[in-house]
């Protein structure tokens, strides 16, 4: 299974997404061809009800424990931008911001 595949396993089975989309998005950073490290993420559950933006990342960051807990070489992931919205939030904006392009990319 790859590190994405991964990812979107845990996430549908901790956080019981109404809408998930993980994006891998190394290739915009200084790794090698192919590589899974760098991760983009857009988790919308009622999970998130009432809770406050950082909780709502220590939730994403508590489901992926072990996978962040590794090294990227063993499985792991170096990076992870997280998005995280209520049904609510998302119905009113369903747009992510495209992530930046790494400051060393191509140095």
């Amino acid at each position: 299974m790859t590190v994405q595949a991964n990812v979107e396993a845990i996430l549908r089975d901790k956080l019981t997404p109404e809408h998930l989309e993980v994006v891998n998005e190394s290739h915009m950073h200084s790794v090698a061809k192919d590589s899974e490290t760098h991760f983009k993420v857009i988790v919308v559950s009622p999970l998130f009800e009432g809770v406050s933006a950082v909780k709502r990342h220590q939730l994403v960051y508590g489901a992926l424990g072990d996978i962040m807990g590794k090294k990227p070489s063993q499985g792991g992931i170096h990076a992870l931008a997280i998005t995280s919205r209520t049904p609510a939030e998302w119905a009113q904006s369903p747009e992510a911001n495209q992530s930046p392009l790494c400051a060393s990319k191509g140095k």
